[in-house]
């Protein structure tokens, strides 16, 4: 029913890494000398206790404590879990409030931690005639949520997809969401072993705050222009020390105000200073790397930042050569002023094949990101990746696979995967697939990744 499909049924302190593995050192790149050695941990199975599909995983880390918290459609609703060592091992999963119920359905988790502790996890329910976020809190590092608010849209019977949600140095907790007014105007186009993507639809991406640790929520307001029928969706985000709100989201251009068709995506980056009260003219990333398709069905894009405030966005693109042969090619571009200019677009999987390649990123130290995706470019499968990209050096090393095992690609893995800088050394990852030891059910698996660079 939404876009990636109701998928019900588809679906340090732990710095003392005794049990890490050496899983590769990888050769040296041409003219860049040096490259990282990885030590990736043994794989832990965090959804092994939930029955059933678990997929769309999201991941946030507290580095302060060490402790890793992952959020996903799995235990016949919205699951969370969380490690207190770094992401080596999890604790049983368990049901977030909010999601279960005969008359709501869940989808699309996000989860992330604020300064203070207080971890926040939010994801779509469709409740009677309304889509819309619900906003669980805990005050306890993910022991118990006691706090569930729901962002209540003004209409009736509206569309609603796709959470992002950050915390600023202040405590403010910001939420964007896909919106549209009526659910009428929004038409599918669903993929054999994937979720679904837009065919048309009033499009919009739109921002709510809480001021008081999630407990009251502010009335939606527009970040891509154009609203109502803006074209714009999937809006991650993260906050800078400032507070300045950065958002990268995907913008399609509606061509028919009455039919809601549209024309493929780019990139789009926009900012707010005052609280997402107002936003800067959207600057377009990367569009020498082309267009997102509209039969795209995963959640495509996502913004990082490192230590010292650079940002790093992260796309896929599908396209066709001159040749006729498919060009879909996952990209990073970085900024280092804030986002007023990005760099050219340069390619972080090798491959240009017609499949997804689902990216995200974490910023690491100062000038250094964290790349990863999930894809199946290998005949095998699904496979969850890594590379390391510095600003001043380019890529560090060819792409990591961290995943041991490939994932059925009959499977739905999920349209996302978790990726933390828990360190700047260590990098946390989590990622759904049906592997070979859990047959055709899609399973969440996790491993931490230690990164040292010369």
């Amino acid at each position: 029913m939404d876009r990636r499909r109701f998928r019900e049924s588809r679906i340090i302190r732990a710095l003392g890494l005794s049990s890490v593995v050496l899983a590769l050192v990888a050769g040296p790149s041409p003219a860049l000398g040096a490259t990282p050695t990885y030590l990736v941990s043994p794989i832990s199975e965090v959804s092994a206790s939930c029955a059933g599909q678990n997929a769309e995983v999201e991941q946030a880390a507290d580095p302060g404590l060490g402790f890793v918290y992952e959020a996903w459609m799995g235990c016949k609703g919205i699951a969370f879990a969380r490690s207190t060592d770094g992401g080596l091992h999890f604790d049983r999963p368990t049901d977030l409030p909010g999601a279960p119920g005969s008359n709501v359905n869940a989808w699309d988790p996000t989860v992330t931690v604020a300064p203070d502790g207080t971890v926040y996890a939010a994801f779509m329910v469709a409740k009677a005639s309304q889509w819309y976020p619900v906003v669980a809190a805990s005050f306890d590092h993910g022991v118990t949520f006691p706090q569930v608010a729901s962002l209540l849209p003004p209409d009736a019977k509206n569309w609603g997809d796709r959470p992002f949600i950050a915390v600023g140095p202040d405590g403010t907790v910001y939420v964007t969401w896909d919106y549209g007014p009526e659910r009428t105007s929004v038409t599918y186009l669903c993929a054999t072993f994937g979720s679904c993507a837009f065919a048309t639809g009033d499009l919009n991406v739109v921002i709510q705050k809480s001021t008081d640790r999630g407990a009251t929520w502010s009335p939606m307001s527009p970040i891509s222009p154009g609203f109502p029928a803006s074209g714009g969706d999937s809006a991650p985000l993260v906050i800078e020390s400032s507070g300045r709100i950065d958002v990268l989201y995907q913008g399609y251009q509606i061509t028919d105000p009455k039919t809601y068709t549209m024309d493929p995506a780019y990139s789009y980056f926009t900012a707010s200073t005052d609280q997402g009260a107002t936003w800067s003219t959207p600057v377009r990333v990367g569009p020498e790397g082309g267009t997102m398709s509209l039969a795209e069905w995963w959640i495509d894009g996502d913004i990082g930042i490192d230590a010292g405030g650079n940002l790093y966005a992260t796309w896929d693109t599908q396209g066709t050569s001159a040749d006729g042969s498919p060009n879909d090619r996952g990209w990073l571009s970085f900024s280092t002023d804030h986002g007023q200019h990005w760099s050219a677009a340069v390619q972080a999987p090798a491959d240009r094949l017609d499949v997804p390649h689902i990216m995200q990123v974490a910023g690491g130290s100062s000038g250094i990101a964290y790349v990863g995706w999930l894809s199946n470019n290998n005949p095998q499968g699904y496979a969850q990746f890594l590379r390391v990209y510095s600003i001043g050096r380019g890529w560090l090393s060819a792409p990591l696979q961290v995943s041991s095992q490939f994932g059925d690609p009959s499977v739905w893995p999920g349209d996302t995967f978790g990726i933390s800088a828990l360190t700047a050394n260590h990098v946390v990852l989590s990622w759904g697939s049906a592997t070979p030891s859990s047959g055709k059910t899609s399973e969440i698996f996790a491993a931490n990744v230690t990164v040292q660079l010369h």
